[in-house]
């Protein structure tokens, strides 16, 4: 099974665990979904705007020296907003109802969101011990769909490229 499937079986225990919950997403820090379990917001839009609170809540603990970002709360009229580090490469988004058990919210959250981030360390971790193959060869697990083979193309202009200068401590090429 594929992670994101993996993925999107945990936010649907989620969601069958907290009925108060309308919607769970599992996005990249970059804003990308990975999977997600929602009905009436644009999923691509959630993701985006929460790496973009992502970004600002990374800037404020890092300003105000409290450590590393583990999760924000938004509390609406209608409801909540909760975002939780699911490990340093994604974030796991709930949206709930105004009656939520907001410590229920966090426990079940801080679980699932530690679960992704097993799931996805997992992942990599397949995808680190494969060997090395082509770029547009077949992938070596029947899931994963081939890497796409882009095209090189000579710098515009003819644009030259400067040497790569050696580290200290290197000796240089010639």
């Amino acid at each position: 099974m594929s992670a994101e499937a993996e993925i999107l079986d945990e936010l649907h225990r989620l969601r069958s665990r907290m009925p108060q919950l309308t919607g769970a997403l599992a996005a990249g820090v970059d804003g990308l979904v990975l999977a997600q379990d929602s009905r009436g917001v644009e999923p691509e839009g959630v993701a985006a705007l929460t790496a973009a609170a992502l970004g600002i809540a990374l800037r404020l603990t890092d300003a105000t020296g409290q450590g590393g970002f583990r999760e924000l709360l938004v509390r609406s009229d209608r409801g909540y907003l909760a975002t939780y580090a699911a490990g340093p490469s994604a974030v796991l988004t709930l949206l709930a109802e105004g009656q939520v058990n907001v410590g229920r919210l966090h426990l079940e959250g801080r679980r699932s969101s530690s679960r992704i981030s097993e799931l996805l360390q997992a992942t990599a971790q397949v995808t680190a011990q494969q060997p090395d193959r082509p770029r547009g060869q077949p992938s070596a697990t029947p899931d994963a769909p081939p890497l796409p083979v882009r095209p090189t193309s000579p710098r515009a202009g003819g644009a030259r490229t400067r040497a790569r200068r050696p580290a200290t401590g290197e000796t240089p090429t010639t």
